[in-house]
């Protein structure tokens, strides 16, 4: 600077033209740098994936592969995008969670007119895609609580009337969901939501206090729903009705507990040869476990426990309050999921359809969780880049001390 001012005229016009010249540059789009380790992880579930969609499906095996593999394609380029880009998108009008809540009502009201596919309103037909909004609505619902629980940071713990608003916006989402005759998902969500307040502050009592006061419709819709009931039933003694309502549970067993330590090998599962039902989507794990046994089971299990570990590591150093819930609302909202269906798959917990995420076969569920990275994959980034032009202006200001 000292040289700014003890130069002729023309060499100083010069001088700062050259210097806005190279600030302009420096200021210029550049591609964030995203987290190696979750973007490691992420590829490598997503390959993973595609070898079991396609050694899962027993007789069909091409074709589940290649739609799959499409599926994945879109998830990935649409990960790319937000990955990049999703912190600008949110200066758009459109794209403000509430917006995005209201977009999401309209698909889950929708769906409800659909005609029914296995019993149930759970997808938007569009001839070549299947559309399901409650996958939509886990996405939409964890940003809109991280937006909310920014905007009332420190409030709730001493005034619990701040709980109506997400109450109310979380009840209407998983009441569509649960009309669709889909417990699985608002259970999930459900849990998620409970341990955002948490995570956000708001005391134990209140928490406890929630679960009291949803504990009628979660007994109303397991026990006195007839074919809840039976699974519940079935669930506490799977071999009793092991030709009926236990069946799936029983071949879930065979196909864990035939694979041993080793597994049969990838490609041999013999349970998926139509003994044990939805083989490549619900029950997938339990084939995974035929094949590669639980020593490699573990490494799967271990790559969940890391994601997790990573996500919550990057959301303790986020630089605000938002970004930090995001990142730590979807990791949860994946991994939960993961060891639901897992525990589901060993008898832990009931049947339900919850899909196992990155490998279970399906569009809306594999898209929208490579959305939930893409998002988290941005969120961490911003804050890196922020973080490293703090460190670039301390540097110039000690070299030009």
């Amino acid at each position: 600077m000292r040289a700014l001012f003890t130069t002729p005229a023309r060499k100083r016009t010069t001088l700062v033209r050259k210097v806005a010249t190279r600030k302009k540059q420096k200021t210029g789009w550049r591609p964030l740098r995203l987290d190696k380790r979750i973007v490691f992880i992420t590829l490598a579930f997503v390959i993973t994936g595609l070898l079991f969609t396609y050694s899962s499906s027993a007789f069909d095996s091409s074709a589940y592969f290649k739609r799959q593999l499409i599926f994945d394609f879109l998830g990935l380029v649409l990960a790319g995008f937000l990955s990049q880009t999703y912190d600008k998108l949110q200066r758009w009008k459109i794209f403000r969670p509430m917006n995005l809540m209201y977009a999401t009502w309209v698909l889950l009201v929708i769906v409800l007119f659909m005609r029914t596919q296995a019993n149930v309103h759970r997808w938007i037909d569009f001839g070549f895609f299947k559309l399901q909004p409650s996958e939509i609505a886990k996405v939409t619902l964890v940003i809109y609580m991280a937006d909310y629980l920014e905007n009332t940071a420190g409030k709730l713990a001493k005034n619990w009337k701040l709980l109506f608003k997400p109450m109310l916006v979380g009840g209407i989402t998983l009441g569509l969901i649960l009309a669709e005759r889909d417990l699985g998902t608002p259970a999930l969500m459900g849990l998620v939501f409970l341990i955002m307040l948490l995570v956000a502050g708001l005391r134990l009592r209140y928490i406890v206090g929630l679960g009291i006061l949803i504990s009628p419709l979660v007994i109303q819709q397991l026990f006195f729903v007839g074919y809840r009931k039976e699974r519940i039933l079935s669930f506490l003694n799977p071999f009793a009705s092991e030709g009926s309502s236990g069946y799936q549970l029983v071949q879930s067993f065979l196909a864990v507990g035939s694979g041993g330590w080793f597994g049969k090998g990838l490609g041999n599962s013999e349970l998926k040869l139509e003994y044990l039902p939805a083989a490549h989507t619900d029950f997938i794990f339990s084939v995974m476990c035929e094949e590669l046994g639980l020593l490699l089971i573990a490494l799967i299990l271990a790559g969940f426990c890391w994601l997790l570990i990573r996500s919550i590591s990057l959301a303790r150093v986020a630089k605000t309050y938002f970004h930090s819930l995001v990142i730590f609302g979807l990791s949860i909202t994946i991994c939960l999921q993961a060891f639901l269906n897992m525990a589901m798959a060993i008898g832990l917990l009931p049947t339900k359809g919850i899909a196992l995420p990155f490998f279970s076969y399906g569009g809306s569920s594999v898209i929208m969780t490579l959305v939930m990275m893409g998002i988290i994959l941005n969120v961490a980034a911003v804050d890196h880049a922020q973080n490293n032009l703090r460190d670039d202006i301390t540097n110039y200001k000690n070299r030009n001390k």
